[in-house]
């Protein structure tokens, strides 16, 4: 028996300022996720390197530049390093609740002021609570959101995170920031790996890796860690060779 599926298009977007590296320009591949099958196609675009926003899936292909580089961490192989096992213990009294992907005031004021604080400059910054909310509960695949509480129920983080059949992909995490050294965002992702291994899921899915860029940096210090490189999923050392080729569906 044949399964019917929605035929997709896919377009390349127009070149943009790159919002990682400086005097580059970036574009894209997208497509739209919809229909029955939206799950399934974000499923096999997650494991070519795609990733969401909204109900768009889309890959970098900007002319020339090969620095943003899909990674992921294969979670039962996970080891934490000195510094991320002391955040563990630092952190351990903050409570994690899965929840569903519905925006409240709350979180929009915590994510207001991450912005502010993180990326001024930078578009989300001006988000209104619609938008926001647009981006927490438009979603045309299976979503969820992760609260991070202390003691007293302050809000401290939130991770936005979509699941898939191998694994859970961070898609958005904000977290306050008065205090820098509370390393809020390395305990999210700490989190995520094992709430991936609870669920027996493989992989803990976190974008793009960019060499040299230090908002996206950070994601390499996660080990082991594999990168697509080549159309390939391979472990990441110093002597991986970075060769991106057009992403693979």
């Amino acid at each position: 028996m044949t399964v019917a599926t929605t035929p997709r298009l896919f377009y390349t977007t127009t070149p943009s300022p790159c919002p990682y590296l400086p005097d580059r320009q970036e574009r894209k591949v997208i497509t739209e996720l919809t229909g029955p099958d939206a799950g399934a196609l974000h499923d096999r675009l997650s494991r070519a390197g795609f990733r969401r926003s909204h109900a768009i899936a889309y890959a970098p292909v900007c002319a020339g530049c090969h620095a943003c580089i899909p990674i992921r961490i294969p979670v039962q192989r996970f080891t934490p390093d000195r510094t991320q096992r002391r955040v563990r213990r630092r952190l351990a009294d903050i409570t994690l609740m899965q929840i569903e992907p519905r925006a409240t005031p709350e979180q929009y004021a915590l994510f207001h002021a991450y912005q502010f604080n993180r990326h001024a400059m930078g578009d989300m910054a001006q988000m209104s609570f619609d938008e926001y909310r647009a981006m927490i509960e438009d979603s045309p695949v299976q979503t969820c959101l992760f609260e991070f509480r202390d003691r007293s129920d302050r809000l401290l983080c939130v991770s936005l995170v979509d699941k898939l059949s191998d694994g859970l992909s961070a898609v958005y995490t904000f977290f306050d920031t008065t205090d820098p050294s509370a390393s809020l965002g390395t305990y999210s992702i700490l989190s995520l790996i094992d709430e991936s291994r609870a669920r027996s899921l493989p992989y803990l899915y976190l974008g793009y890796w960019v060499k040299g860029s230090d908002k996206m940096a950070y994601k390499s210090r996660y080990h082991p860690a594999e990168i697509m490189t080549g159309g390939q999923w391979q472990p990441l050392d110093a002597s991986t060779p970075i060769e991106r080729s057009m992403p693979l569906f």
